[in-house]
């Protein structure tokens, strides 16, 4: 192994040392703050959670709620508070090695009401609860999440990465760890992806249900070399020639 592929790998299982004397700025909040009937709600039912409110952009009401209780509260603000519909799972890492959060983006269709959730967890503890069973639209959220910032939802019925092939050896791609240009070469990239076979095209879960159905894999190795085809399996005639 070259000296510059290890230096590639470097840190990419222990992530980035935090950086000595800086903290994350926290925006300015305005002397009286809105009210938001939800926030305050979730005072009373939570009072030994720890919640800390602010409110962005004038008029975006934030609450930072525990890892550990992050199933509890969501269950509540959907069933009590009637937040039905989840717009969105993300996570954002601000760099410096202190945290990475994990946000819920909430709804409630019969309030018109919106809510912000996040997380903060440390890089050594990128574990939560699942939420899959309490909105569907979950699901391709936090595989999304899991495979950007290597969060791992426990209980998620089918946790794999989404956008990056399954077998992606390079990381996180949004974690501030993560090299511009990936921690491999360019040419080691390149290499890699000539020497995908059929099967690296397809997650281990999509392979198991071909064989069962008894269903022939469609055949990417063309002229071009492995994993580089100029037509798309079942669009002939319709690819590049």
């Amino acid at each position: 192994m070259s000296d510059a592929f290890k230096q590639g790998l470097a840190g990419l299982d222990t992530g980035p040392g935090r950086t000595p004397g800086e903290e994350q700025a926290r925006p300015e909040q305005p002397a009286v703050m809105p009210v938001h009937p939800t926030v305050e709600a979730l005072k009373e039912r939570f009072p030994d959670a720890g919640l800390r409110h602010e409110v962005v952009a004038g008029d975006e009401h934030v609450v930072y709620i525990p890892g550990a209780r992050n199933l509890e509260v969501l269950t509540w603000l959907r069933d009590e508070q009637g937040y039905d519909f989840l717009k969105d799972i993300t996570g954002v890492d601000y760099g410096h090695g202190l945290f990475l959060q994990v946000i819920y983006q909430l709804w409630s269709m019969q309030k018109k009401l919106e809510l912000r959730l996040k997380v903060e967890l440390p890089l050594d503890g990128l574990e939560l609860q699942s939420v899959y069973y309490l909105w569907r639209a979950a699901d391709w959220l936090e595989r999304e999440t899991y495979d950007m910032f290597g969060v791992v939802f426990r209980g998620h019925p089918d946790l794999r990465r989404i956008l990056m092939p399954y077998n992606y050896a390079e990381g996180h791609p949004l974690r501030k760890d993560f090299p511009l240009r990936g921690r491999f070469s360019r040419a080691e990239q390149v290499r890699r992806a000539l020497a995908m076979k059929t099967e690296d095209h397809y997650s281990p879960y999509e392979l198991e249900v071909a064989r069962r159905l008894g269903q022939e894999l469609p055949n990417v190795t063309v002229e071009g070399g492995p994993g580089a085809p100029t037509e798309m399996p079942g669009m002939t005639g319709m690819g590049g020639g």
